[in-house]
């Protein structure tokens, strides 16, 4: 079982509203109908209650909530959820993101043993652990998700944790800080190609995104490294095909490809759709340039099916010749 916990009030997550202030001044986007492809069933199974029940009475809450995922409905009835740490509120404002912008709160020097023992109450064999930018500290959270991953290997030594963190943007030795706690899995998410950078992740830059990735797997070569990106937001074929290039050059292992759906009409425009024949093209390219794990479809993010996806890693790895490493 893999979960993703995080620390969100969710109030409306289809309404920009007091969510997005630094949205409010921009014109609507029309939302586009969905096709066939991307049309998921409503949330009622006993299963899917069951852990939603799981998650209120830990005090949790959840980015799948938070960011509004189409997955849901299928993750939370496998007991499936992602967890956000350092509170609800975000420092930057991308333009493709539903979770809350403003002024972050302080830290919770209790949560690394609240997320902790979640894991183990729940029995997770795999955890994901994610977080809000949170620009206002000095190492970006750096410290707290060292806290967080070190409280769930003591607690629970058979869970693996994997991380998915912000950039640390010019936050020195913060990338040093997580890797010494020996996350698993390393993920940050490139989100979009460089190109789109000014517009769709304003607080960003693109090759210090590389860089850390690439600084992780520096840090520590035997664990794994992963990102993702969503296609729809203007992009051309070609543009992704450098950046798995680059991701390939960093010796990134795992890339995420997931569809962009717009959360509001305030938020970045939803230019197309990808087909699923597509993202199989993607898929296919994708592996043949080296990465050890790809999951490119509609409904790809970059937590699906990460518990799975996490034991295909290390079969890959394994099949390759001994003692090779990505």
């Amino acid at each position: 079982m893999a979960v993703v916990i995080d620390t969100l009030s969710n109030k409306n997550p289809r309404s920009a509203g007091g969510r997005h202030p630094e949205k409010a001044h921009r014109p609507d986007n029309d939302i586009q109908r969905k096709p066939d492809w991307i049309r998921v069933k409503a949330p009622v199974s006993r299963e899917y209650q069951a852990t939603r029940e799981i998650v209120r009475a830990n005090k949790l809450h959840t980015v799948c909530e938070e960011a509004a995922c189409p997955n849901i409905g299928e993750c939370w009835s496998k007991r499936h959820a992602t967890m956000m740490i350092m509170g609800d509120t975000c420092t930057r404002a991308c333009a493709f993101c539903n979770v809350k912008t403003g002024l972050p709160g302080a830290l919770d020097a209790e949560e690394p043993a609240n997320v902790a023992r979640a894991v183990a109450t729940l029995g997770l064999a795999h955890v994901v652990i994610t977080s809000v930018d949170r620009d206002d500290l000095a190492d970006g959270g750096a410290e707290h998700f060292a806290q967080v991953i070190n409280a769930v290997h003591a607690t629970s030594p058979g869970t693996s944790v994997e991380v998915l963190t912000p950039d640390f943007l010019r936050k020195e030795g913060a990338i040093e800080t997580v890797m010494a706690a020996a996350p698993e899995v390393f993920n940050h998410n490139l989100e979009t190609v460089p190109r789109l950078y000014l517009h769709i992740r304003p607080g960003a830059r693109y090759f210090a995104s590389l860089r850390l990735l690439e600084k992780a797997k520096e840090l520590r070569p035997g664990g794994f490294t992963k990102s993702g990106l969503m296609v729809g937001l203007g992009e051309s074929r070609e543009e992704i095909m450098q950046v798995m290039d680059d991701l390939r050059a960093a010796r990134v292992d795992f890339l995420t490809i997931g569809q962009y759906l717009q959360p509001t009409k305030k938020h970045a425009k939803l230019e197309r759709f990808w087909t699923p024949e597509e993202f199989a093209g993607l898929e296919s390219v994708a592996r043949a340039k080296g990465f050890l794990m790809v999951s490119a479809s509609p409904l790809t993010r970059s937590s699906y099916h990460a518990d799975s996806d996490f034991a295909e890693l290390k079969a890959a790895r394994a099949a390759k010749a001994p003692g090779a490493l990505a």
